[in-house]
């Protein structure tokens, strides 16, 4: 995609054809501030470039029939979403409906060189598949603080080799397209706002516990990244004063207390002391334990794997009480792996949090699970490369 909006008017139009899909002239003017004439001229343009076509009549609302406009049905993003296990691939449309989406594990350790071998080996495939001749643009996440401007990690506390490395500047040379680079929770709230739980809130937090913690803060409609782009690193607030070492170097942080890793430790310690034949016996057949294997134990009433869900929400909801006083969202959005373990996990945080937060802030406040699962992070890597896309020159 060469063509980019020529100004403001523009650039809100495309938009709007990708967050609502195809749409009339006249319903387009109900939703801009611009006169017939001079929305007509500005769709027109948009139309010469090649980034809307026609679709057809619009239904009539009185008058002459106007044509629908919709965003080339040819556009193509690839949304890509890092985690420290794991890689999302996903080729979406114009309107972020996600065509093909592969998984594959990875160990986001193994640095950076490694990780795009792989993310461009995906990336081929859904080619292959026929789902995309060329990207029109790339959006990447990474589980760490990002510099945004320019696509950048800094000081990633759990990806040795990552720090500095050129993330956007080196995949846009490999894929041959421009790439944006947030981080890997920016855009599972971004992916929720778009198609998902979020899609009517302005205002909201959206906390994302896997293998590590983050949230992602959304303040009128748009991602809050702060002056560096550490905004969200709540996984790093101290929950327990001088407590458990982090991998951050501090003592007492939330991910030291709950997060995968931390379930996994903590589940495993159960096990061998013997104060859960659930967990032991999990143990014994794969050698290792997951947050995975805690919430099958929990399904099957081991009490010792309830009381770890339970002691690990209690935390993130002591945290997020924290912020839920200060912020005074609208909704609280929890995603990431660490989710399967259900609405335990959910009842702790939220006990906590009402409990805890004030009363004026907590009085409407939905407290949920996201509903994109894997799908969140990958839609709003597309959404953040879209955005960047369907900008003024």
């Amino acid at each position: 995609m060469t063509a980019r909006p020529a100004n403001a008017h523009q650039a809100r139009l495309l938009r709007l054809l990708r967050d609502g899909g195809p749409n009339s002239r006249a319903q387009l003017g109900d939703q801009v501030d611009l006169s017939r004439s001079k929305l007509a001229v500005e769709v027109d343009r948009l139309l010469e470039t090649g980034l809307v076509v026609a679709d057809g009549l619009a239904a009539s609302r009185g008058g002459r029939r106007s044509h629908n406009i919709r965003l080339a049905p040819g556009m193509r993003f690839l949304g890509v979403d890092i985690g420290a296990t794991s890689i999302d691939v996903a080729v979406t449309n114009a309107e972020l409906e996600v065509l093909g989406h592969l998984t594959h594990p990875m160990d986001v350790r193994e640095g950076p060189v490694a990780v795009f071998e792989q993310v461009l080996v995906m990336a081929a495939k859904l080619k292959v598949s026929g789902l995309a001749e060329e990207f029109d643009g790339a959006g990447i996440g990474v589980p760490g603080p990002v510099r945004f401007p320019e696509g950048v990690p800094v000081a990633p506390p759990i990806m040795p080799g990552w720090d500095g490395f050129p993330v956007r500047e080196a995949l846009s040379q490999e894929l041959g397209c421009p790439v944006m680079v947030d981080n890997d929770v920016n855009l599972m709230a971004m992916g929720e706002q778009h198609a998902g739980v979020a899609r009517s809130v302005d205002d909201f937090l959206c906390v994302k516990i896997g293998t590590g913690i983050g949230c992602g803060i959304v303040v009128g409609g748009d991602v809050y990244r702060g002056t560096t782009g550490s905004a969200g690193d709540i996984g790093h607030i101290q929950a327990v004063p001088e407590g458990r070492a982090c991998a951050c170097g501090n003592k007492g942080c939330l991910e030291a207390y709950f997060s995968g890793a931390a379930l996994a430790r903590d589940a495993e310690e159960a096990a061998r002391s013997g104060a859960s034949p659930e967990l032991a016996a999990r143990l014994e057949m794969s050698g290792r334990l997951t947050a995975v294997d805690v919430a099958a134990a929990a399904a099957a009433g081991d009490a010792t794997a309830l009381d770890l869900i339970r002691a690990g929400g209690n935390h993130v909801g002591q945290v997020i009480a924290g912020l839920v006083s200060f912020f005074n969202p609208g909704l609280v959005v929890i995603g990431g792996g660490v989710t399967g373990l259900g609405h335990t996990l959910l009842a702790s945080i939220r006990t906590q949090v009402y409990k805890q937060s004030l009363p004026l802030a907590t009085g409407n406040l939905p407290i949920v699970l996201g509903e994109l699962g894997p799908a969140a992070g990958v839609t709003g890597a597309a959404r953040l490369i879209s955005d960047h896309l369907f900008s003024p020159v």
